[in-house]
């Protein structure tokens, strides 16, 4: 089987390196960079619960936070606290602790080569591969070398500067510098330990204050559009002004670890796919501004292309199932970018459009919020809706087709219980919805009601599948079988073990049946 050809070492590249390891499919992993990223804590990323299992690995774990709760306070006074659960808090940690972390995983995965050094300089596309040129430039003062990569696939994740998107030819369009922010990294004792939040009316303006492990936080401050140069001075008065407010009055003792700029474009890549190559993460989008999360985009870019490369590489399915990843990512992005257009003039003041937002009702500390909290258009996961045939019902109650999996405990054929999450990332989910499934031992329920025929159903299925059980699904009725994809999407949903509909919904979701138009009616 030939790799995929993986074009940059960031924490997409090295996730959907990862990915495609967890399915058995290897790859080639072209790491052009000078070396590993310099630790720089006041640059950090949050993870939303969909893709918060990156943050999971070991190394990342010890050093990631998951926030107990989120508050919004104005001039001094709460308006508003949300508290998470152990299932749906965000993580929050460095980026150079993900990455050194991803690349751990990598070093010990053997379908993973990492070719460090190596920067591409060309490839071709060809009918049943594609040919990738490298320069490797040694540091000993010997000669470069010139070296050829055969590939299967090959995915651009090399960055907002992308040698494969330049190559292909894609546009870039979008605007530079939409929003500029102030951020400091410190160590300290602030109120409410472990909880976000968005201050505004301090005598600094606006912050977000989100904690980091160890009580280190990170603070942002939105820069007006014509501030010119941040000096360190007048960062270090926004710190002491901050924390002076946060600690009513008086400044706690604090130890200042790193300060920055945080500059967010808005960019959105053409095509994400041309034939056998893609694009992803920073090179086929970027966001940032009113919390939106790039580096979390691109790990959902990550585990969307994992599956389908699987099984493109594996089953020889083409352009259906490719076409999805575009279709269904860039959509995402795309829609995100225009939330993130439409509520700048309210949130910001900036143009005259507050009065025409959908958003408005919500208030401004509320669009604010989304972002970090992971809900609404800003921060919600994505919801690909459309992309396969829902089940019958009420559209309104029934689960949804394409949106992400709600995290419910289920137990495999062995017995062995965990969550619906930890399950994902291999073959498909068969999850049948069982009440009382948990009283009785898994010995007794194999071979009683649906059981018997979902797994000979199961056997015959076009693309491989693990049959779940879980005690209730929302919205899901007892004994409605849920096809789950391996990025946590929902596939399609039956009442009942239906085999030709089963076997039907998975020739849709490889790409070989064209899907049904969509019912009539909302969604």
């Amino acid at each position: 089987m030939l790799p995929v050809i993986i074009v940059g070492a960031g924490p997409t590249g090295l996730a959907l390196a990862l990915a495609l390891a967890g399915h058995g499919i290897p790859s080639v992993v072209l790491d052009g960079s000078d070396g590993p990223p310099a630790a720089r804590p006041a640059r950090s990323v949050v993870l939303a619960p969909d893709v918060a299992r990156w943050a999971e690995l070991p190394g990342a774990h010890r050093e990631s936070a998951a926030w107990a709760g989120w508050r919004t306070v104005r001039r001094g006074r709460t308006v508003d606290t949300h508290a998470f659960g152990p299932t749906d808090a965000p993580r929050h940690l460095p980026q150079h602790v993900l990455e050194a972390t991803l690349r751990d995983a990598v070093a010990r995965q053997e379908l993973v080569r990492l070719a460090r050094g190596h920067r591409l300089t060309d490839f071709e596309r060809r009918e049943g591969d594609v040919l990738a040129h490298s320069v490797l430039r040694p540091t000993d003062g010997r000669r470069e070398e010139n070296r050829q990569w055969r590939g299967g696939y090959l995915v651009g994740c090399d960055g907002a500067r992308s040698t494969v998107r330049k190559l292909l030819g894609v546009p870039f369009p979008g605007r530079t510098a939409v929003e500029r922010y102030a951020v400091a990294a410190l160590r300290a004792e602030l109120p409410w330990p472990e909880e976000a939040a968005l201050h505004r009316g301090l005598t600094a303006g606006e912050v977000t204050v989100r904690p980091l492990s160890g009580e280190r936080w990170r603070l942002d401050w939105p820069l007006p559009p014509d501030e010119g140069l941040v000096t360190p001075e007048a960062l270090l008065a926004r710190v002491e002004s901050t924390l002076a407010d946060l600690g009513g009055g008086t400044p706690p003792p604090y130890q200042l670890l790193d300060t920055g700029v945080q500059v967010c474009h808005q960019r959105l890549a053409r095509n994400w796919r041309v034939d056998r190559v893609f694009l992803a993460g920073d090179a086929a989008h970027l966001l940032g501004a009113l919390g939106t999360q790039q580096v979390a985009e691109g790990l959902r870019d990550a585990e969307n292309l994992a599956w389908r490369l699987a099984v493109a590489s594996r089953l020889g399915y083409g352009d259906g199932l490719l076409d999805g990843y575009q279709q269904e990512r860039r959509g995402a992005v795309g829609r995100r970018l225009r939330a993130v257009d439409q509520a700048l003039p309210l949130v910001r003041g900036r143009g005259g459009l507050g009065g025409r937002l959908p958003g408005r009702g919500r208030g401004r500390l509320a669009l604010l919020s989304d972002g970090h909290l992971g809900r609404g258009t800003l921060g919600g996961p994505p919801d690909y809706g459309g992309a396969a045939r829902r089940g019958t019902g009420d559209v309104a109650t029934t689960p949804r087709v394409g949106a992400p999996v709600t995290d419910v405990p289920v137990t495999a054929l062995d017995g062995a219980r965990a969550r619906l999450r930890d399950r994902l990332g291999g073959p498909l989910l068969l999850v049948l919805t069982a009440p009382g499934a948990r009283v009785w031992d898994a010995r007794h329920w194999l071979s009683a009601g649906l059981m018997p025929e979902l797994a000979a159903v199961a056997e015959t299925l076009d693309l491989p599948a693990e049959l779940l059980v879980t005690e209730e699904y929302p919205g899901a009725g007892a004994h409605t079988v849920l096809l789950v994809r391996p990025d946590g999407h929902l596939a399609a949903w039956l009442p009942g073990a239906h085999p030709d509909a089963l076997r039907e919904a998975v020739r849709r979701l490889r790409g070989t049946t064209p899907a049904p138009a969509e019912p009539t009616g909302g969604r």
